[in-house]
């Protein structure tokens, strides 16, 4: 199972290290990093989503279960952050960046990672957790900057954020068609599962461009806060969550290692848009993908040894 581990985790690793040297050596102009990113993010990752989603097989998997483990987990770890807030000694700017660190997950490592380890199903499953985590986290980040960073969320602009984020409408597109048996035609599978295989290498190339090593001598306390939380309290609650639901296997794994994955690196883009502390952001992103690197593994033997995953 180690080996298993260390050869799911290679690739992301790997493609993130490239990422960043070829940022660093300016091998691509600089204005094409904006420009893949928003493409992995506004075309790919939503046409594997869909693409896993409406052909996936989910007759043996506890949807409900899961959803209740994962949003179980998040709301939990959610209201220790608030609870907390006092003790943190930080600005309400630099507790919104804490916060999104504390509950947000870079979707391309853990797909990556689950495609690795347990190949289509587990894209599919890893499609699945993205469908509940992606709203629910949305959802807390967007209402924490409405009440932390001047109120500069308003209630429509929470939900039109919510209904318009791309990665909702593609898992919403992949649960309706299955759901509904229409599936997907011949051509539209074809060229939805070539978009959905695009997504993981370019989307890890630009976490890797985006990762900046300097950013995170920024904050290290709250840093290291936002780390605690999304490192140990999350997955921990997640797992205490899944053996009380009697939740095993490749289930399990999938709920322990999307719940311990570094944050994303569009939680910058979101903290200098609504008033965060983009900075802070910015250290706390480069923090937790060192992290990752040496606390992922240690979650997912938790779930291979104790949940047989």
């Amino acid at each position: 199972m180690i080996a298993a581990i260390v050869l799911a985790l290679a690739p992301a690793a790997g493609l993130i290290g490239l990422g960043a040297i070829l940022r660093g050596s300016r091998f691509l102009p600089e204005d094409f990093w904006p420009g893949a990113e928003r493409l992995a993010y506004f075309v790919l990752l939503p046409a594997l989503l869909v693409h896993s989603l409406a052909t996936a097989d989910l007759s043996d998997i506890p949807v409900a279960r899961l959803a209740v483990c994962i949003m179980g987990a998040m709301t939990l770890v959610s209201a220790l952050l608030v609870l907390l807030r006092p003790w943190l000694a930080v600005t309400d700017a630099a507790f919104t960046s804490v916060f999104q660190g504390g509950i947000r997950f870079n979707n391309y490592v853990g797909l990556t990672i689950a495609a690795g380890l347990l190949g289509a199903p587990g894209i599919a499953l890893a499609a699945l957790a993205n469908a509940i985590i992606v709203p629910t986290a949305n959802l807390f980040c967007i209402l924490i900057f409405a009440r932390y960073a001047k109120g500069q969320a308003s209630v429509m602009g929470v939900l039109r954020s919510i209904l318009t984020n791309p990665l909702i409408i593609g898992s919403a597109a992949g649960i309706i068609l299955k759901g509904t048996g229409l599936g997907l035609p011949p051509g539209v599978d074809a060229v939805l599962r070539a978009l959905g295989q695009a997504s993981l290498p370019i989307g890890l190339l630009c976490v890797g461009a985006a990762f900046d090593l300097l950013a995170i001598r920024q904050g290290m306390r709250a840093a290291a806060a936002a780390s605690a939380a999304k490192f140990v309290a999350l997955p921990l609650a997640a797992a205490i969550l899944a053996w009380s639901l009697g939740l095993e296997g490749t289930t399990a794994l999938i709920a322990l290692l999307f719940t311990s994955l570094p944050t994303a690196t569009s939680a910058y883009i979101l903290a200098r848009q609504l008033g965060g502390d983009a900075p802070l952001m910015a250290g706390i992103v480069a923090l937790q993908t060192v992290l990752a690197a040496l606390v992922v593994p240690v979650w997912l033997l938790v779930a291979a040894y104790g949940f047989g995953g």
